[in-house]
């Protein structure tokens, strides 16, 4: 990989105003794009979309790169973003550091021979993002349940980074922890670190608790699980979309369930910002050894 002194940061939320921050910090130059709207406050560092893409080593784009509508994820942008013939070949002449990267693909397909380097799909990414996410959902959980944590009885689904973090939290507060896994391994680790043990797969009601979070990235709520849930229990769902509970019928049923995603970017940008920087940084070091 060529020496990297300009990132050229296109689109993004806060994550990205702290990811330039903190690539400032350890020297590099930084060129931002799609924050139109900060420029009323003074921002320095702004640049259009084609003076980022034309005069930096590097493109950064945010979490994820591209809406549905191939538009670049730009909230601070005046218009929306989009990837043109001369900025696609700009694109492919430099290294460009995505998330989500087949997506980005399917909505350019010409970017599929460019050197992008995906730094959500690494497990770095993946272990450092999971406190800041622990700690967005149990924000959600103080701020909407009507009773406290401690003394509370709460049941996490799923025993993956996420889900191991958010019962150490829970539990440090005084709450009384069931995990929920498949796993016989998974089983030995929640029961040899005080927590109830349970099977996922064996879930056919939730009684008894006040906070549900469910981790596992498959439909676990359905409307039959739902039904047999407690009315007085808040179920957050932290798995990505399409997420692990029928909201459509729990909504129905009248019971407080909410969906939290991208609760880095929501509830931690400035961590969230540093662990991308981190994480690109690494992949780096590692194509220059």
């Amino acid at each position: 990989m060529q020496p990297i002194q300009t990132f050229g940061i296109i689109g993004g939320d806060k994550r990205q105003l702290f990811l330039a921050q903190a690539l400032l910090r350890d020297g590099y130059q930084v060129m931002l794009a799609g924050f139109d709207t900060l420029r009323e406050q003074g921002f320095d560092g702004l640049a259009g979309v084609d003076a980022a893409l034309l005069y930096s080593d590097a493109v950064l784009l945010p979490l994820p790169s591209v809406r549905a509508d191939k538009s670049v994820n730009a909230p601070f942008a005046a218009s929306e973003i989009f990837f043109d013939d001369n900025r696609l070949q700009a694109l492919c002449r430099k290294p460009v550091f995505c998330a989500l990267r087949d997506r980005l693909v399917r909505a350019y397909p010409q970017l599929a021979q460019a050197a992008l380097f995906d730094y959500a799909a690494r497990e770095d990414f993946a272990v450092r993002n999971a406190l800041p996410t622990a700690e967005g959902a149990l924000e959600l959980a103080l701020r909407e349940f009507e009773g406290t944590v401690y003394g509370s009885r709460s049941l996490v689904v799923g025993f993956g980074r996420i889900g191991r973090l958010l019962a150490k939290l829970l539990s440090s507060l005084g709450s009384e922890v069931t995990v929920s896994a498949r796993r016989a391994s998974d089983f030995a680790w929640i029961e040899t670190l005080g927590y109830t043990a349970a099977d996922t797969r064996l879930l056919r009601e939730v009684r008894g608790y006040d906070l549900v979070f469910n981790t596992a990235p498959a439909l676990i709520f359905d409307e039959a699980l739902l039904r047999r849930t407690d009315k007085n229990t808040l179920l957050i769902d932290l798995a990505s979309l399409p997420g692990g509970v029928d909201f459509e019928s729990a909504h129905a049923l009248g019971l407080d369930a909410f969906r939290a995603l991208s609760l880095p970017g929501k509830c931690a940008p400035k961590a969230a910002g540093e662990i991308i920087k981190t994480t690109v940084i690494s992949i780096i070091e590692e194509g220059n050894r």
